[in-house]
């Protein structure tokens, strides 16, 4: 029976969104009103909706609204925004204070934003300070759809000192906001310095989003005509290593006026993890001899392109240079070591330096010594390691895949089905593949 009435939900919901015209959608009102459905929040919100899209916001979407059967947030939101898009913003505000008064439907941080909107439609900076009072007091500052919707209410007053101080406090500026938020400063002709323009470019490095990058790289060559300055040089480089094109942040590195150790730092780490193992080490020795000390960072670089060139010595040299600049090494120092005896096949070596750490080891680096026992065939300590893992990470069903697969190679096949058998007792499964793509219009979609 419940799954009947979802199907019937879902059935009529799907004829709201596609009714063609206002008598269509009068006649599934009607069904609806002869039947418990009409009950439900979710279609009685929807037809609110619907109503508002054929030109009936106050004849009809207002009217049933206040008829509904049940309230909720989502129903507010979806009347306030209505209005607010309708170019009526002075009705928006008035069902907010309804709802502040005589419901208790609490406002979340979809309600505030609409709510700013209408202030600053409306011009009313006193009502709009207060509603920023309210953001606080209910906790949702730091959301980042409230403080987008903040910034966008300073900017239209003019009031760029509070946009700024909004802005600069917006925790992991989550990129699609981030750039919302600078369109709307430079459509206003705000003044942006390069605090704003390293802050976007941190935006994009998070999700890798190339485009994006370049365009506030280009502004920021047309805006700052007399060099981008170490700080901003810093942020592009950071970001072409991070959508992987070292290229052009080699570029801007070798028009850099000024350079510092991040400057080098994220260049030879992003070409170390790449595997260009001969740029990443003469980027370190030219480093070295224009006298910059380098530091964990630098360090990361080039233990990785070690590890991708298997060039073990090498790497012992650099990780005794660490103890001798009193530079600290950390897990991912360790696990890169790791990694590069590992690669070349010694594990027995490899699982000693493991034993003889400062600090307990992790999945990855232990995954690491498992890879290169699964490589160089060696199933002894391939079967320590992945016992270790799965207990770590009982979940993660690519350690008995692993193991199940060197059992298979060795020939022991009856060990390898025990290990298929322990995963389907304990419901571990692998998770398909999933990848995401930067389309021409700009929005990400997950692949699978």
């Amino acid at each position: 029976m419940h799954r009947t009435k979802s199907n019937l939900i879902s059935y009529y919901f799907s004829l709201l969104h596609s009714s063609p015209h206002l008598s269509h959608l009068r006649h599934l009102h009607a069904r609806l009103l002869r039947t418990s459905l009409y009950n439900n929040v979710i279609l009685t919100t929807k037809l609110v909706l619907m109503y508002s899209k054929h030109h009936q916001l106050h004849s009809h979407s207002l009217s049933l609204f206040f008829h509904m059967p049940h309230r909720n947030i989502f129903s507010w939101n979806i009347i306030l925004r209505e209005f607010s898009r309708s170019n009526f913003p002075h009705k928006s505000l008035q069902l907010f204070h309804h709802m502040w008064e005589q419901s208790n439907v609490r406002p979340d941080d979809f309600t505030l934003p609409l709510v700013l909107r209408a202030c600053a439609t409306l011009g009313d900076l006193k009502l709009g300070l207060s509603v920023h009072g309210l953001c606080h007091k209910l906790g949702f500052e730091r959301s980042l759809f409230v403080a987008s919707a903040l910034v966008f209410f300073y900017v239209t007053f003019g009031r760029i000192f509070y946009a700024r101080e909004v802005f600069d406090e917006m925790p992991d500026k989550e990129p699609i906001l981030a750039l919302q938020v600078f369109r709307e400063m430079v459509g206003s002709e705000v003044e942006l310095d390069d605090v704003v323009m390293v802050s976007l470019l941190l935006a994009c490095n998070q999700s890798g989003w190339l485009k994006h990058g370049k365009s506030v790289h280009a502004w920021c060559l047309r805006r700052f005509s007399l060099g981008l300055g170490l700080n901003l040089g810093n942020a592009v480089i950071d970001m072409y290593v991070k959508c992987s094109k070292l290229c052009y942040g080699n570029i801007v590195f070798d028009n850099m006026d000024e350079k510092d150790v991040i400057s080098w730092s994220s260049l030879i780490l992003g070409y170390g993890l790449s595997g260009s193992v001969n740029i990443a080490l003469e980027l370190f020795h030219r480093m070295l001899e224009e006298g910059f000390k380098p530091n964990g960072v630098t360090f990361l670089g080039v233990l990785s392109a070690c590890a991708h060139g298997g060039l073990v010595e090498r790497a012992r040299l650099y990780f005794k240079m660490m103890e001798d600049l009193d530079v600290k090494a950390d897990l991912k120092h360790y696990a890169s070591m790791v990694d590069c005896l590992a690669r070349k096949g010694l594990l027995k070596e490899a699982e000693r330096f493991i034993e003889e750490m400062p600090m307990e080891p992790d999945a990855v680096l232990l995954g690491a010594v498992l890879g290169g026992c699964r490589v160089h065939n060696d199933i002894v300590i391939g079967e320590r390691i992945a016992r270790k893992l799965i207990r770590l990470q009982p979940e993660k069903a690519g350690y008995y895949i692993l193991l199940s697969n060197m059992y298979a190679a060795a020939g022991r096949f009856d060990e390898a089905e025990k290990v298929r058998i322990v995963m389907k007792e304990r419901n571990v499964s692998k998770a398909p593949g999933c990848s995401l793509i930067e389309s021409k219009n700009s929005f990400v979609f997950p692949t699978r």
